[in-house]
């Protein structure tokens, strides 16, 4: 187990991934090439229904200096340079879209043995500041993340969260979309010879009183074969496999059928991602 508490968006995040995590109902292919250069190029395509959407992303690493451009079939540029263990546990991100003027930030990452700290702040006239962080240990965590936009003076996002962990055991509560939802979940490891897991998720809306459960299970049927499986109270089914048939290069097949309208056509999902 990691020493600190790691960043509130670790919190909950071992459920969510084995929830969540790889399932798809589009078409995915992606391809990371690497040169001699040291530049490592990454193109991706995703097929949702009639539309296909693509993107490459150039990155290139100079000591302890990250440099990634982005570009998508929007025209859209995303730059980023990210700045590594200036100073022990800190890392320093800025970022800008093209032609989003509005949308370069300075992102500080600082991990320590009892804080996880992550803050951004707008480099405009009329910024909005972010800050998250968790304080405790790598057993249990108190987090907040909190969003203040300084042109309305509002608050636009603040959430709280509470994680507990041990060597095969997770459980986090959080509340999320300012206070309006209450999510408890449950990670418990299994057997860490085949990664067998279950987990589940509760949320609560305390606006509408609604409540959603999902619960889910993933096993390895050999060191490179991971089948995955999760339903919910509305009666959605989802199933994976995905499988490494090269290192580092794998194949997932997800589906997805709606118990409750059998009738209607199951999704399929294909994703293939490729590396050298």
């Amino acid at each position: 187990m990691a020493k600190g508490p790691g960043l509130y968006s670790d919190i909950g995040k071992k459920t969510r991934d084995l929830l969540y995590k790889d399932y798809q109902s589009d078409h995915k292919f992606s391809l990371t090439t690497y040169s001699t250069t040291g530049a490592v190029i990454a193109s991706s395509a995703t097929k949702k229904g009639e539309l296909l959407f693509a993107d490459v992303n150039t990155q290139l690493k100079h000591g302890n200096v990250t440099f990634d451009v982005k570009v998508d079939t929007d025209s859209k540029l995303l730059g980023t340079i990210t700045v590594n263990e200036a100073a022990p546990g800190l890392k320093t991100i800025l970022s800008t879209k093209i032609p989003d003027q509005r949308s370069t930030k300075l992102e500080v990452q600082y991990l320590h043995d009892y804080a996880g700290i992550n803050a951004s702040v707008g480099l405009t006239a009329n910024p909005t500041i972010n800050f998250s962080g968790a304080f405790g240990s790598n057993v249990a965590s108190l987090g907040t993340d909190v969003s203040f936009d300084t042109k309305t003076g509002d608050f636009t996002k603040y959430n709280a969260g509470f994680s507990f962990s041990n060597a095969d055991l997770i459980a986090a509560l959080a509340l999320n979309e300012k206070f309006n939802q209450l999510s408890a979940s449950y990670y418990h490891l299994l057997s860490p010879l085949t990664n067998s897991a279950v987990g589940a998720e509760v949320t609560h809306n305390f606006s509408t009183n609604e409540n959603t459960i999902t619960v889910g299970t993933q096993h390895a049927l050999d060191p490179l074969t991971t089948v995955k499986a999760r339903v919910n109270n509305s009666g959605k089914v989802h199933a994976l496999i995905q499988h490494e048939w090269r290192p580092k290069s794998l194949f997932t097949i997800s589906g997805e059928v709606d118990t409750k309208a059998v009738d209607k056509t199951a999704k399929v999902g294909l994703a293939l991602a490729l590396k050298p």
